[in-house]
């Protein structure tokens, strides 16, 4: 299991949320690297998050999982859950 991206709790949501996209660039684990897209899918839900979701390119992000091959990336790039 992948442990929770290490974050100075002062940084906010934001800070947070970069914490993740970074892990999810570098890890090679794939059930990091889902777990990662699986958290970044929940923070989509909530409108409040669109403007640092935006700023991190996490768009971006998702559509370049769609290529991927591991069918369960795909799936949380789309927001199947």
């Amino acid at each position: 299991m992948a442990q929770k991206p290490k974050v100075d709790p002062h940084v906010g949501r934001l800070g947070y949320l970069q914490a993740l996209v970074t892990e999810f660039q570098q890890t090679q684990s794939q059930d990091a690297k889902e777990q990662v897209l699986a958290n970044l899918a929940n923070f989509a839900y909530d409108p409040g998050n669109y403007q640092y979701l935006r700023q991190l390119q996490v768009l971006d992000l998702f559509l370049d999982s769609l290529s991927e091959e591991n069918e369960t990336l795909v799936e949380f790039a789309i927001g199947k859950d």
